[in-house]
């Protein structure tokens, strides 16, 4: 009776009746791993607790769709048309939340096809690799610590072309201007270096030197972005 009530209510021959248990073990399975992938992504990296419920529940959604249309192959490739338009998120997110859904997503996948057992080895296995390869700076540039984003409004007028480079040498080992703006109606210019201290604690005596050089105008300087392109 109850796989009666579970079975497919499209009388087709062309799609299996799926078992009720087979189906609470696809989609038990695809909770645990999400959960497991969740934890581990919140172990080392921040992120919102939304991205977190999203991360611990899409493999059991996507488990389900993949069951759904299990044996057909247009349910199939509608599914796959569907997936190339997901945003993931609203906002654009970093590698690592996208690289973290589509992990989500392949756990699902395998949970929806009937092997749960690879799906949870997969998980064990990436969340491992993805975690020695956190504890070891994988990635990481030298320096990180000393880097950062310059920026110093100068006057129109002024011939910006060589004339901070020798305090440059003096302060940093390596420096690169990234993008000069307009501002202020056109009055003023505004250049963004990306710069790497020698040592740290140099910002204020670098800033004290500037200023003699841009007329007491405005200087910012930040920690570098991990994408320096996304800033420009």
């Amino acid at each position: 009776m109850l796989e009666q009530l579970f079975s497919n209510i499209f009388d087709s021959t062309a799609v299996s009746t799926i078992g009720f248990g087979s189906f609470l073990i696809s989609v038990g399975s695809a909770l645990v791993l999400g959960l497991i992938m969740a934890l581990a992504y919140m172990f080392k990296s921040r992120c919102s607790k939304g991205f977190a419920i999203t991360l611990a529940t899409l493999p059991a959604i996507v488990s389900v769709i993949i069951t759904m249309v299990s044996g057909s192959l247009g349910a199939g490739i509608a599914v796959a048309g569907t997936f190339s338009l997901v945003r993931f998120r609203s906002a654009p997110g970093s590698a690592k939340e996208i690289s973290a859904i589509f992990l989500a997503m392949a756990a699902g996948l395998a949970c929806g096809m009937g092997y749960p057992a690879y799906g949870a080895l997969f998980t064990i296995i990436m969340c491992a690799v993805n975690l020695l390869y956190d504890a070891l700076g994988f990635g990481e540039k030298k320096n990180i610590e000393l880097r950062r984003t310059l920026s110093v409004t100068v006057p129109e007028d002024l011939n910006y072309g060589s004339i901070f480079d020798d305090i440059m040498n003096k302060y940093t080992s390596e420096w690169k201007l990234m993008k000069v703006k307009t501002t202020n109606l056109g009055s003023l210019n505004r250049l963004t270096y990306e710069i790497t201290f020698k040592e740290a604690g140099m910002e204020k005596p670098m800033i004290d030197e500037l200023r003699t050089r841009n007329g007491n105008l405005e200087i910012s300087v930040n920690v570098q972005s991990a994408d320096p392109a996304a800033e420009l």
